[in-house]
């Protein structure tokens, strides 16, 4: 009986924080994209023999634990319930614009680059009058969630309005159909949604790329200071702030992460997507708004969803799929991983230079774990072996 009772609908009684405030019910009907079960309010997980029990500490509105290669949903909660995202939406803003600009480009920062960003934003320090690569902003917004970088990276695609089309195009190709793109920052704006379902996806896609795998295993990495008349520029140290990856604030680096994205504002509560390995099998794990007063929840409901994933994995019956893009060939099964940065191998950079295995990680899923987009053709349900080299790289 006991998938019958973890299926049923979450409580709405819980209180937010705020004395005699009752959480808000997800919607009675959502979308079905991946499976009828997923549509379903509530957590939805089918146990199966020797598979272990869902954690009970996970307060998160919305949640999903899935297989990164084969696109299995092995558990999930309110996956298609349409939430503020928060930074999280930054996944979107990169695996969007990061194949348009030449991480060697260099642009000089004007006024208007910067006009856009939000009181309260997370700044990674962009200056006006100064110059940066877009491999320096793209540090900026992985490592510190800098508004500042994002919105610079917005002019230099052709400004807001294009680059929030361009993103609203590629979420709809991805199938990531509950997103709704206000502001490529993910601030806080009226109409902007997304859901656990379509950042899972999103993340999916973004670790196929090279500089994605790379910029979000990154633990620190030097960014550009402020340039005094006479006097050589200065620099300074940013460091990532997925805690998960880092280890900071009373969280130790989760064993096997790669990535992704955290984010927090106001509306959206705490969010996170991330990426982790373990004995062969990657998995991706999102958590939107955990109601717990419990310090860094959802950093803490993260790493409970990851062990109960890689504890459960072949022991459960998926409750879903993430689906593959509109446009991707399922029927091929067969292409190699592409060179030049489209399911290449990336390099070790700034997390391997820090003594992390984050990049490592995304190393292993780089070398064929993950399912990748390659010469055209989506390629579901095949393993590779992990590459010797990797094997050989030590695990944080």
């Amino acid at each position: 009986m006991l998938p019958a009772l973890t299926a049923a609908p979450a409580s709405a009684a819980t209180l937010d924080g705020t004395p005699g405030r009752k959480q808000p019910k997800p919607p009675a009907s959502m979308s079905t994209v991946g499976g009828a079960q997923l549509g379903k309010p509530g957590t939805q997980v089918r146990l199966g023999a020797g598979a272990p029990v869902l954690p009970k500490d996970v307060s998160g509105r919305s949640w999903i634990v899935a297989d990164a290669e084969s696109g299995d949903v092995l558990a999930a909660h309110n996956a298609h319930w349409r939430l503020p995202p928060a930074s999280t939406m930054k996944m979107l803003f990169a695996d969007t614009l990061l194949p348009k600009l030449a991480k060697d480009t260099v642009h000089t920062v004007t006024a208007e680059d910067l006009a856009g960003v939000g009181a309260g934003s997370s700044l990674v320090g962009v200056k006006e009058d100064h110059t940066y690569t877009v491999h320096d902003l793209w540090l900026g917004v992985f490592l510190r969630s800098g508004n500042d970088a994002v919105h610079v990276l917005t002019e230099m695609n052709g400004g807001m309005a294009k680059t929030v089309q361009d993103m609203q195009e590629h979420a709809d190709e991805l199938q990531a159909l509950d997103t709704r793109v206000v502001s490529p920052d993910g601030y806080d704006a009226p109409g902007q949604v997304s859901s656990a379902y379509d950042l899972t996806l999103i993340a999916r896609s973004g670790m196929q790329k090279k500089d994605f795998r790379e910029y979000c295993s990154t633990v620190s990495a030097t960014f550009p200071g402020e340039h005094k008349e006479g006097k050589e520029r200065a620099s300074f140290e940013i460091q990532n702030t997925n805690r998960l990856l880092t280890g900071a604030a009373g969280i130790e680096p989760y064993q096997g992460i790669a990535g992704v994205k955290n984010g927090n504002t106001t509306h959206a509560g705490a969010t996170f997507t991330g990426v982790a390995e373990r004995n062969g099998r990657v998995l991706l794990v999102t958590v939107m708004n955990p109601e717990s007063e419990e310090s860094q929840a959802v950093y803490k409901e993260t790493a409970r969803l990851f062990d109960w994933g890689f504890a459960a994995a072949g022991k459960v019956t998926p409750v879903g799929e993430l689906v593959p893009p509109k446009s991707a060939d399922t029927a091929t099964g067969g292409a190699e991983p592409v060179e030049d940065g489209k399911g290449a191998p990336a390099k070790p950079v700034a997390a391997a230079q820090h003594g992390s295995g984050g990049m490592g990680i995304a190393l292993a899923v780089a070398g064929g774990v993950l399912v990748l987009l390659a010469a055209g053709a989506f390629l579901v349900k095949r393993r590779w072996p992990l590459p010797e080299r990797i094997r050989r790289l030590p695990r944080s």
